[in-house]
């Protein structure tokens, strides 16, 4: 919810419509972020990495099954990295390491999308769950993922300790999501 339309204002002052780019999605699970953004961007190479394969089998295009904290490409190899609602699973030093490690890969930034921590958040999957008709798995896990995510100003100095530049962090509303965006050129 809320992810598609985050991700287009996170690209829009970046990317033109006609710009080729190159964007490794990391955590990338079905594909749909990226199937989004090849709409939205013809010319867009996306590369769709995640840990278990068989996430990425209904992905299109280039998959990659990998481990994001030993990614398999070399330095400078995209000109975006791009995480969504990835981050928030890891520790705060785990999420310096993976940032670094996005960081070396992107010619140009790093984009992450992620949950905000607070109370609307944590009680919005609950208080909806007979009209989404919400997966009792969802409705777990929803809470938990809520207590591990950052206020904006937490998730702006991991960035910063991951080694971006000019850091932004946005708070997206209706969907308690934050939008990072880092420089790493």
């Amino acid at each position: 919810m809320g992810g598609y339309s985050t991700l287009r204002r996170l690209l829009e002052p970046l990317v033109s419509r006609q710009e080729t780019f190159c964007l490794l999605d990391v955590g990338a699970a079905s594909g749909d972020m990226g199937a989004s953004i090849r709409r939205r961007y013809p010319g867009a190479r996306i590369v769709a990495l995640d840990y278990l394969p068989s996430h990425l089998a209904q992905a299109s295009g280039e998959r990659v099954a990998g481990d994001a904290f030993r990614l398999p490409f070399r330095a400078g190899a995209f000109d975006f990295v791009f995480s969504s609602l990835f981050l928030h699973h890891f520790s705060d030093e785990a999420i310096v390491q993976l940032l670094g490690e996005f960081r070396k890969l992107a010619r140009r930034a790093v984009l992450a999308i992620d949950l905000e921590r607070g109370a609307f958040a944590r009680e919005f999957i609950p208080a909806t769950r007979w009209f989404f008709r919400w997966h009792p798995i969802t409705l777990h896990d929803a809470p938990a993922s809520v207590d591990a995510a950052f206020k904006r100003e937490e998730l702006q100095q991991l960035a910063a300790r991951a080694g971006l530049r000019n850091v932004s962090v946005k708070t997206c509303r209706p969907w308690a999501r934050l939008a990072l965006v880092g420089i790493t050129s």
